[in-house]
Formats: C-alpha cells, sequence, structure tokens
C-alpha cells in the first residue's frame, strides 16, 4: 500500500508547527543556562554574597557530597516514596468518593458544605493533629498529603461526573442500563480528561503535603534537608534540596504528561 501524500499547505503546517516545537524548547534551555550562568556570575564578581544565595558550582559540589555519603538516595528516595504513596491514595481515594457522591444525589446534598468548609481550611493547621493521631512518622506525613489532595480530587471529578450529557445517560436507562453500567461504560469514561487534569494539580499539592509533613516530623527527606540546612546556615544545602525538589516534581508531573498521551493514543478519549 502506498501512503497518501500529503498537500503543500500540510506540509507547510507541520513544518511550521515543528518550526515553532523547537523555537520553545530552544528558549526554555536558553533561559535556563542564562539563569545559572548569571546566578555564578552574581556570586563570582560578589554582587550577591554566595554564604547566603550560593551558587550553582557550591549546588553540585554539595549534591556530590550528598551522593558520595550515600544520603542523597536517602533523602530523595524518602520523599519519593510518601510522595507516590500519597499521591495514589488521594486519587483512589477521592476518585471513589467522587463516585459515591455522584450515586447519591442525597449524600452529594448532605456533604457538598463540608466539602467546601474542608477545602478551604488550610491543611497545615492539622499538621499536628495528625502527628498525634498517626505518630511522629511517614504515616503522619502521608496522611497529611492526603488531606491536601484528596478534597481537591473529590470536587475536581465530582464536578466532572456531573457535566456528563443527561440525554446520554436517559438513552443508557432507555436501553435497560443499571446506574454502575452507566457508570462504567459512559460517566467515569467521559471525565478521563478531567481525571488527568486532576493529577497534574494533584502533583504539586502531593509535594506540598509531604514537604509540610517533614517540616514538622521527620529524620530523612527533602524536607528535611531544609530544615537542618536552615537551622545551621547551611544555604548551600537548602538550594540543593530544592533544586532536587523541583527535578523529582517535573519528573512527576512528565509522567502525567506521559499518561496523557497515552489515553489519547489508545483510547482517544484526551481531547
Amino acid at each position: 500500500m502506498t501512503e497518501l501524500a500529503l498537500s503543500p499547505q500540510r506540509e507547510a503546517y507541520l513544518r511550521a508547527r515543528k518550526r515553532r516545537r523547537n523555537a520553545v524548547r530552544f528558549l526554555q534551555a536558553f533561559l535556563l543556562l542564562a539563569f545559572l550562568l548569571l546566578w555564578e556570575l552574581a556570586a563570582w564578581v560578589e554582587w550577591i554574597d554566595p554564604f547566603i544565595f550560593s551558587c550553582p558550582t557550591r549546588v553540585l559540589e554539595t549534591l556530590t557530597n550528598l551522593w558520595h555519603s550515600g544520603d542523597l538516595w536517602l533523602h530523595l528516595g524518602t520523599s519519593c516514596l510518601e510522595t507516590v504513596v500519597g499521591f495514589l491514595l488521594g486519587t483512589a481515594i477521592g476518585t471513589l468518593a467522587a463516585a459515591v457522591l455522584w450515586w447519591s444525589g442525597f449524600a452529594s446534598a448532605v456533604l457538598s458544605p463540608y466539602l467546601v468548609v474542608l477545602n478551604a481550611l488550610p491543611k497545615t493547621a492539622l499538621g499536628p493533629i495528625f502527628i498525634v493521631w498517626m505518630g511522629a512518622g511517614t504515616a503522619s506525613i502521608i496522611t497529611m498529603t492526603l488531606a491536601i489532595s484528596v478534597i481537591t480530587t473529590v470536587l475536581s471529578m465530582h464536578a466532572g461526573f456531573l457535566t456528563v450529557d443527561p440525554q446520554q445517560i436517559r438513552l443508557m436507562r432507555t436501553l435497560g442500563a443499571g446506574k454502575g453500567q452507566i457508570f462504567c461504560y459512559l460517566v467515569f469514561p467521559a471525565n478521563l480528561h478531567t481525571l488527568v487534569s486532576t493529577l497534574k494539580v494533584s502533583v504539586g499539592l502531593s509535594w506540598v503535603g509531604v514537604i509540610m509533613g517533614e517540616f514538622l516530623v521527620s529524620r530523612a527527606g527533602l524536607g528535611y534537608l531544609i530544615v537542618y540546612g536552615s537551622q545551621v546556615f547551611n544555604m548551600d544545602l537548602v538550594m540543593s534540596t530544592v533544586l532536587l525538589l523541583a527535578i523529582a516534581a517535573v519528573i512527576m508531573y512528565l509522567t502525567v504528561l506521559w499518561l496523557e498521551k497515552l489515553l489519547e493514543k489508545h483510547l482517544g478519549v484526551i481531547p
């Protein structure tokens, strides 16, 4: 079989889109490199105090020392494990709760005001309570992560479930489908894009929960390194940890983007 030839207009459009994508990536890399070079230059000519603001070479040296001492993987692995567990549990529990609220309009009417209040409540204020309840350890950190992300997931997914076309729901009921079949074959598949959008938000919220939890109670993790570095006034350690945190958060976000492309490719459900 011969491939269909693209029209000149289509080829021109694809070339223009490729050039724009390459230009965006080049500028992103350029801005990052320019920022690092300017930061290093400012410290070298003493526009800023490297003891206070650190600089890329000192950050690299600190990361190298953490690598050789074995502390790098200990603290990074601890925070990543807590974040992934809290992220997955928050998504699963939040989606399940949203499904229950969609299933029961009565429960939704009763619980909606409480969900709004819980969403507005600063979750960090509950940190000491979680520590007393769950103990000073990983469980309390994961619980704080859940408290921050799960309510947002519930509200987002429930709102998405309610936007499904009622005409399609009535059609399935007319054809004899039960409520469970309607949810499994219509409501949930129609909201996979809402789930992916919620995951993108939950990535950041999960990291916020973990770092705040480690600020309060932790013997290991990126949050612990930030607190320890600030206490001993080691800003090189603080800036190095912030860099690790940014890289880990970006990797998780890119994983969600990969999932989005996978769903789009195989299911065609992500707009």
